[in-house]
């Protein structure tokens, strides 16, 4: 078993966007009932990567070891901060450079924070479009943390059984799913003259 991936896009050091993250990613392990690799993508800190990867269409350096962390993962945890009531534009650019059908049925478990409870619906109307173009497989329960669910009370107990509810529904599908057939895509490569002529 590869492991999870956690896509994280918060801005700020320390994040929000990073402790939901990462909370996702405990209550998904302790579901699992075992230790599992986990490799954590800081967009943040492949923002220039992101944007050359946009231009010349290959991810280098260590950008491209974590767009095969998420690529090879067995499951993926996507979390990121609401700005005008959709993903961030980081985040939307990271998935953008990923090629086509690199998350075809992976199991997604996706969460965002936001600085209003009322923002909590940018999950399902843009979020969950997002991955289901990716023909990805998200998880029934999403996780949206607003500023007041992480106080005392009621609200983080009821955050924390969401977070709880939603690994276990990725932890169940990482379970289930069969180990994907990676292929390498050097192993059989298209001959030069061949990509030449598909550009005349």
């Amino acid at each position: 078993m590869s492991g999870l991936a956690v896509v994280s896009a918060g801005l700020g050091q320390p994040s929000s966007t990073r402790l939901l993250a990462d909370r996702l990613a405990a209550a998904t392990t302790a579901a699992l009932g075992r230790d599992l690799p986990v490799e954590t993508v800081e967009l943040r800190d492949h923002a220039h990567a992101i944007v050359d990867a946009a231009l010349t269409g290959f991810p280098s350096g260590a950008f491209r070891a974590a767009v095969e962390a998420v690529t090879g993962a067995d499951g993926l945890i996507a979390v990121t901060p609401v700005f005008n009531a959709t993903y961030s534009g980081l985040f939307k650019s990271f998935f953008d450079v990923l090629e086509p059908g690199a998350l075809e049925g992976k199991p997604v478990l996706l969460g965002a924070t936001g600085g209003t409870a009322r923002h909590s619906l940018a999950i399902d109307h843009a979020m969950r479009p997002l991955f289901a173009y990716l023909r990805a497989a998200p998880v029934p329960t999403a996780v949206y943390a607003a500023p007041e669910d992480w106080g005392a009370g009621a609200a983080q107990t009821d955050l924390a059984d969401r977070v709880a509810r939603a690994g276990a529904e990725l932890a169940a599908l990482v379970e289930t799913r069969p180990a994907p057939a990676r292929s390498d895509p050097y192993e059989d490569p298209v001959p030069f003259a061949e990509l030449l002529a598909g550009n005349g």
